[in-house]
């Protein structure tokens, strides 16, 4: 997709994260990224910098969470942004602080965007194999290296945050080769690639939203990886297959809803890696799959972030 899009920018307190981002999938939304603000901050000031200083009238100790949300500019920015603030404002009601926030908006050319940002994206090693390289930056591959070629795109995917470098770090350890994967809400593919790279037989690559589906077939290509499919749509209803491992960098409450019916797409001892849960919903999480008949094997976690690795039991 190219042209025009409206991008709105919310900055909340970390523990109204999860809400804010069920708010925006309730949108006609088409992508979102979360980024982390001490980046925001400190980036040289470029075309589309965003002047981020009310981040610093969060209290001390206190973190903030920064979501970009993307729109189509055929729609109207100002009532968008008068929804979210009341949406933001009314949290309170549910016992969930989000107080101070800040929601701001602008027109941005894809063109632009995409470039903007590509000076920051370096490749990137996570775990001992797998090297996350941009298509346009160098790198001299060792040996032992498994590169993944990536040009996101509006998609979010990029392997730098936190949800993504524990899933990769997961794939390299549980992941031996000739495996079937599913890959839930794939944004541009990078785990669909990765799972692949480490040798799984089949990688079904699915998500709701068409941008992240054209950016997920662009970098499959890139990567020569036959062996992934990617599909537009729900897991649930895109596949009558069960998986060996299901792969979900979502957000809690998705995992949580997802969690239920794994069993219909998972084989009995299959992993299920889910990623892209805040610490303050890890228990919920963890409850949820215990409940859904999964036995919690780990949980990993890099500041902020969870990711839980549970096998599916066996019917009794």
């Amino acid at each position: 997709m190219n042209g025009e899009w409206n991008e709105i920018r919310i900055v909340v307190p970390l523990e109204a994260i999860e809400a804010v981002t069920g708010i925006l999938y309730g949108m006609n939304v088409k992508g979102i990224s979360l980024e982390d603000p001490t980046d925001l901050l400190t980036r040289e000031a470029g075309p589309l910098s965003w002047d981020f200083a009310d981040i610093n009238l969060f209290p001390e100790g206190e973190k903030a969470a920064v979501l970009t949300a993307y729109f189509p500019d055929t729609e109207n920015m100002e009532e968008h942004m008068s929804f979210l603030r009341e949406r933001i404002v009314g949290l309170k009601e549910f016992g969930i602080s989000s107080e101070p926030f800040r929601v701001e908006g602008k027109k941005v050319f894809e063109e632009d965007w995409a470039n903007s940002w590509k000076k920051y994206y370096k490749p990137i090693r996570i775990g001992s194999r797998i090297v996350i390289k941009p298509t346009w930056e160098d790198y001299n591959a060792a040996p032992e290296d498994l590169v993944v070629e990536m040009d996101p795109g509006m998609a979010f995917g990029t392997g730098t945050h936190e949800t993504t470098k524990l899933c990769i770090e997961i794939l390299q350890d549980y992941v031996k080769g000739g495996e079937t994967v599913f890959d839930v809400g794939t944004g541009s593919g990078i785990l669909a690639i990765t799972a692949a790279k480490l040798g799984a037989k089949e990688v079904l690559a699915i998500d709701l939203d068409p941008v992240a589906v054209d950016s997920a077939n662009i970098n499959v290509r890139l990567n020569q990886m036959n062996q992934v499919t990617v599909k537009e749509g729900n897991l649930l209803d895109e596949t009558g297959d069960k998986a060996d491992v299901v792969i979900a960098n979502i957000i809690a409450d998705v995992i949580i809803f997802l969690a239920k019916d794994l069993d219909r797409v998972l084989k009995p001892g299959g992993l299920f890696i889910g990623s892209g849960i805040i610490h303050l919903r890890e228990q919920d999480v963890l409850d949820q799959l215990s409940a859904s008949g999964f036995e919690v094997l780990e949980v990993r976690n890099e500041n902020d972030w969870r990711a839980v690795v549970a096998r599916l039991k066996a019917a009794e």
